[in-house]
């Protein structure tokens, strides 16, 4: 009865309670009709208003569910806060990239705080979402897209579905997550609106926030003078010119911030960087007026997460120290507090694998970072998957985790992680 009463007090719930009544009535009127087509061409209209039906449907169970959740850890807050799980859940986390590297360290996270946010460049200009932002003119959906998936709390099926890639006709290469966020772009004031509103039909634990509301452009000054734009171009012209990059910087030169980003980084008790591209995923968010200052201003703990590959076009023979010393380059220095990097080998096979792209693992100058005051967290975190080396997800949310309950429970030095 209490859950009954918290629906109808709830002017969102209304919404959603009307969503699954005209579900049902789609699908009645749908049934209705079917029956009186004579061809199938009639009964394309009366299916695609089932199918609706359905759908309206399964956003009413997926709300319904959500506000289950909240219901029940009401009730258990307070055991949750005698027992000290409390205090885990309401770290207050911001973790800034973008690209796979990010979606990965979200789904572990998610665990461990449901105050998670998730702050996520714009720059990207290829593939599927290169090609919305051109044809639609919004931001890329991306990135964006698969953080919202990493922290929804939804069916398998779902997930598939959203992250479920065209293979042929018009839409070849497109996922289709990207043409609903797309679409619900197309409904909404802004860009921000709409991935508020894919995040609460998901269920999503914690934020997920655009860097900036702004189209903006990636470009990369190479050590012999040659510019290269645009997101897309410049691990693909690295990779044949092996011309390596100097620095990066945004067009134009005057970007508005996302401000709930900013109160998010001001307000964090743990601010992560990465993983992800370097040069692509990382520090385009740095490069936002605003974001840096911000970080700074923070008394959050500052972690780097090392990739545990190099990046053809990007950082070969990078070290961690090169890692971070490119972020600080960009940034400040002294921003990385704590380092989080492999210490375990690669199989033979997938390191062969990699040196023909032109990639190795990430070396280990644990002597400069020790001479800069860095706190290195080693521990095995290879995962691999689909013949790709990624993070363990859950071994890095534990680290992460493990990190911030030490720091402020005991203040201990933790420089390794066994």
């Amino acid at each position: 009865m209490k859950l009954l009463n918290l629906v109808r007090c709830c002017s969102k719930s209304r919404i959603y309670l009307l969503l699954g009544v005209t579900g049902i009535f789609n699908i009645l009127l749908g049934s209705f009709f079917i029956f009186k087509c004579s061809g199938i061409f009639e009964a394309v209209l009366p299916f695609i208003s089932i199918l609706i039906g359905f759908i309206l449907i399964y956003l009413f169970f997926r709300y319904l569910r959500k506000i289950s959740k909240i219901y029940a850890s009401k009730v258990s807050s307070k055991t949750a806060e005698s027992d000290g799980d409390g205090f885990l859940k309401d770290a207050k986390i911001v973790v800034i990239g973008g690209g796979t590297g990010l979606s990965t360290m979200l789904r572990g996270l998610k665990e461990y705080s449901s105050n998670l946010t998730a702050i996520v460049t714009v720059a990207d200009d290829g593939g599927g979402s290169g090609i919305l932002r051109q044809d639609l003119g919004m931001l890329p959906p991306g990135d964006i897209r698969n953080c919202i998936l990493a922290l929804a709390d939804t069916e398998p099926v779902m997930e598939k579905l959203l992250q479920y890639r065209f293979t042929d006709g018009m839409l070849k290469g497109q996922s289709f997550g990207n043409l609903f966020l797309a679409a619900m772009n197309g409904i909404s004031e802004s860009f921000e609106e709409a991935v508020k509103k894919m995040s609460d039909v998901l269920a999503v634990t914690g934020r997920v926030l655009p860097v900036t509301l702004q189209d903006i452009k990636l470009c990369a000054e190479l050590e012999d003078g040659y510019i290269v734009k645009g997101e897309s171009k410049i691990g693909e012209h690295n990779s044949f010119h092996k011309g390596k990059i100097k620095s990066v910087y945004l067009e134009p030169l005057l970007i508005k911030p996302c401000q709930e980003a900013i109160d998010a980084i001001l307000d964090a008790d743990m601010i992560v960087l990465g993983p992800g591209s370097l040069y692509t995923s990382i520090i385009p968010n740095l490069l936002v007026p605003g974001i840096v200052d911000a970080i700074k201003k923070s008394k959050a703990i500052k972690v780097y997460v090392c990739n545990v590959m190099t990046q053809p076009g990007e950082t070969e023979d990078y070290t961690v120290w090169e890692h971070i010393r490119a972020i600080e380059k960009h940034s400040y220095k002294g921003l990385v507090e704590y380092c989080i990097v492999n210490s375990a080998p690669i199989p033979d096979d997938l390191k062969k694998k990699y040196q023909e792209e032109g990639a190795a693992a990430v070396a280990i100058d644990a002597d400069v970072l020790e001479r800069h005051g860095i706190k290195v967290l080693y521990d095995d975190f290879v995962c691999i998957n689909n013949n790709y080396i990624r993070h363990d997800t859950k071994k890095l949310a534990k680290v992460i985790m493990d990190l911030w309950e030490n720091k402020c429970y005991c203040g201990r030095n933790m420089e390794k992680v066994v």
